[in-house]
């Protein structure tokens, strides 16, 4: 077997003196010459994949990713995430936990494709930076552990990318392991994602035997030979099946193809008009490009999703995952934005991440829809309405870029300059360019209004969750309070998901987050990036309230100002609603007659008005979920400010919702526990006691899976103790479940607990 430098200068030779059946292909670059950035191909957009890679922690994303780099030929050695020297896991948290904490962006080539790839976080803490991510990318790729199917957290992603219509590829990772099942993991997808798995590989091999995969569409095996000293799995075989393989392995491919070819011809017609007309008397004579272009068509138009198989720790099967993503995954130009096609050539772009660097100051990840981006320009921010001058253009490459002329339409640029820009944030090339594609959408199709027009060429943002999580957080000396503040400035802008308020009464400054995990990594980062020892308060509770009966409240506001007199008298009725049917969100409306004759601007003071006063609650001041406001009539003197009748708004609402009477609300989690049968019961006694409903108790091979609820109130902690109960022999996941009504008892033992502290 041919291997080292005389491979790479002599393959071509090689292959084509071995007998024509079997061929042996490389994808690589001697270890010496790794590509730079610079040379990454700038293909026409129907070249261009924007992907992310999404699963449950530990399923195999960054180690993916760092095969994909390695064999693309973008790095020297293959980074691994136990030893903390992967590429997009760069944070120091990142490597010394050896799990993804936020997204990374890299840009490479794969043969004539270029392949804008961002990793994205397995823990749910972290959800936000799958959310933003799948807001601008074309298509994603779904890691599974074979041995444990769809997990927890693979629901939530796979959800997030539903909701933004991102269409999938399934890479069964780990298939190397001896619990892996291909046909376990496939009946997962199926059931618990709702979803059309479309099997495009099978197995060589279970287990530590595990070697390869055969490619149902060309019949062909690819194996891979580990036994020698490299052991990277750069080369791999390629031969089409033989008779003289295993008769079990034939058999299986046999059937595995032509109930491929049947379900593509259910899904797709004119895969099946091709069949019928061209193949009717052998269907399996149907040529590979033919099925894989009905694949494609399949998985653009989300009734199918392609499934891999392979093992990237192992250096098995990620050359096939390149070729899918690049085969089966959209362009950007297959991809229909709204609002988008109003710009023309115009530039648009979105704005869906920020991080700070010490000496660049903010750099801003951009998705450029439309136009082209250079440097030493000014652009202008429809949701600021104001204008920056970006000063540097990058080409995103994890923690390492390198500066760039232009960039165009579908690719991710990162932009240095932009001082005022935020996640969520449109940005144009001029308020000319804005106004213009308002007057064509306008025209076009009736949308946009003369005033306020710019508001409707504002792409769709990124939807943040709700903290679940609180403390207080202090400075060590008040020296140090202006530079905390700054600290905490700069990561909210980074982090949606961070919230920081002050709480009125104490002065304390307080820190929101999604997890325990979350508040822990802001806090080290606060001491590692900005040198601040600063100390954390008890963990607590984020909860809710509601209002248990319908209430109806009026209110007059009259105060002078100046020279100038306010009076404004405000009637309103507020009723409870059903949280799982309202989303959890509170409603606001006004009676069809007042709405016609109040002016817009008033529209909007009173909505003001009501939305603050939902963020407060009459009990214990956290914010309100399932209420509804009516705004029934408003009698106001001429000349009465906005400001004023949000005021009034919000006294009346007060009155209201006190007369309406509280109720609190507690975060319940969904929980999902994967123990060894021995430690069952153990762990079930102790959920028992944190006041935990199971659900359900599945087998997964060797091990149970424990589905249950249980409120966030009893589940800080629980790490360690599960730790303790199994010796270390369990996993867990945490997702927020929903809210539900706290129980008397403890509701008052809440309200008299916050009374202390207050």
């Amino acid at each position: 077997m041919i291997r080292g430098r005389y491979l790479f200068t002599a393959g071509l030779q090689c292959c084509k003196c071995r007998v024509s059946c079997h061929v042996k292909r490389h994808y690589s670059f001697l270890q010496d010459d790794v590509k730079s950035l610079r040379a990454v191909v700038s293909p026409d957009i129907s070249k261009i994949r924007n992907i992310g890679i999404m699963a449950h922690i530990d399923a195999g994303k960054t180690t993916t990713t760092e095969r994909m780099l390695y064999y693309s030929g973008y790095t020297r050695a293959l980074g691994d995430v136990d030893d903390g020297d992967t590429v997009t896991d760069f944070m120091a948290q990142e490597r010394e936990r050896g799990i993804t904490i936020q997204s990374a962006a890299v840009i490479f080539d794969w043969k004539s494709y270029r392949i804008n790839l961002i990793d994205t976080p397995g823990h749910v803490d972290f959800t936000l930076e799958v959310e933003r991510a799948l807001r601008v990318l074309d298509g994603a790729v779904a890691v599974f552990d074979a041995s444990a199917g769809v997990e927890a957290q693979t629901l939530t992603v796979w959800r997030q990318a539903e909701k933004h219509h991102v269409p999938c590829v399934c890479f069964l990772n780990k298939m190397d392991k001896p619990a892996a099942s291909l046909s376990f993991s496939i009946e997962s997808i199926r059931q618990k994602l709702k979803a059309n798995p479309v099997l495009l590989q099978i197995p060589v091999g279970s287990g530590k035997s595990f070697s390869g995969v055969v490619d149902l569409l060309t019949n062909q095996k690819l194996m891979w030979n580990l036994s020698s000293l490299e052991n990277d799995g750069r080369m791999f075989e390629s031969k089409p099946l033989e008779q003289s393989d295993a008769p079990e392995l034939l058999q299986e491919v046999k059937e595995a193809r032509a109930a491929l070819i049947e379900q593509i011809a259910d899904l797709d017609d004119e895969f099946a008009e091709l069949l019928l007309t061209d193949f009717s008397e052998n269907f399996d004579a149907i040529p590979s490009i033919k099925l894989q272009e009905a694949v494609r068509r399949v998985t653009l138009a989300r009734k199918g999703v392609p499934v891999l198989c392979g093992s990237s720790l192992k250096n098995k099967g990620v050359q096939p995952l390149l070729d899918a993503i690049t085969a089966y995954l959209p362009a950007p130009s297959e991809r229909h934005h709204d609002l988008v096609r109003w710009y023309k050539d115009d530039l648009c772009a979105l704005a869906f991440k920020v991080l700070h660097d010490k000496q660049r100051g903010p750099l801003v990840f951009l998705r450029i829809y439309s136009g082209t981006l250079k440097p030493q320009t000014a652009i202008h921010n429809i949701n600021r309405n104001s204008t920056e001058r970006m000063s540097r253009l990058l080409v995103p490459f994890a923690d390492q870029h390198v500066e760039i002329s232009s960039m165009t339409a579908g690719n991710i640029a990162l932009t240095v300059g932009l001082k005022q820009t935020i996640t969520g944030d449109t940005i144009v090339s001029s308020k000319a360019s804005a106004a213009a594609a308002a007057r064509r959408a306008q025209k076009d199709s009736g949308v946009g209004k003369k005033s306020g027009e710019h508001a409707t060429m504002v792409l769709s943002g990124v939807e943040v969750p709700d903290p679940v999580f609180f403390c207080t957080i202090e400075p060590p000396t008040m020296a140090k309070q202006a530079d905390l503040e700054n600290a905490l400035n700069c990561l909210q802008r980074e982090d949606p998901s961070l919230k920081v308020r002050v709480d009125p009464d104490s002065g304390q400054t307080i820190l929101c987050g999604m997890g325990e995990l979350h508040i822990e990594i802001i806090h080290d980062r606060i001491r590692r990036e900005y040198g601040i020892e600063t100390h954390l308060g008890p963990l607590q509770v984020a909860y809710r309230e509601t209002i248990l009966h319908e209430a109806s409240a009026t209110d007059t506001l009259d105060r002078a100002v100046g020279e100038r007199r306010h009076v404004v008298t405000v009637e309103l009725a507020v009723r409870p609603v059903d949280i799982f049917s309202s989303g959890g969100s509170c409603q606001f409306a006004v009676t069809e007659e007042l709405g016609a004759q109040l002016p817009a601007e008033m529209k909007e003071a009173l909505e003001n008005g009501v939305h603050c006063s939902y963020l407060q609650g009459p009990l214990l001041g956290y914010p309100l979920l399932g209420v509804s406001t009516l705004i029934q009539s408003v009698n106001m003197q001429p000349g009465t400010s906005p400001a004023m009748v949000s005021a009034c708004v919000s006294r009346c609402m007060l009155k209201a919702l006190r007369q309406a009477g509280g109720q609190v609300l507690e975060p319940v989690m969904s929980l999902e526990v994967t123990v060894r049968e021995e430690y069952l019961g153990s762990v079930l006694g102790d959920l028992a006691q944190r006041r935990g409903t199971v659900r359900d108790i599945q087998s997964r091979h060797d091990n149970k899976v424990l589905l249950a609820t249980a409120p966030l109130a009893e589940m800080m902690g629980y790490s360690t103790i599960l730790r303790t109960l199994t010796s270390g022999n369990a996993t867990f996941s945490l997702e927020l479940d929903t809210y539900e009504a706290m129980n008397p008892q403890d509701q008052n033992v809440l309200l008299k607990r916050m009374s202390g502290l207050l």
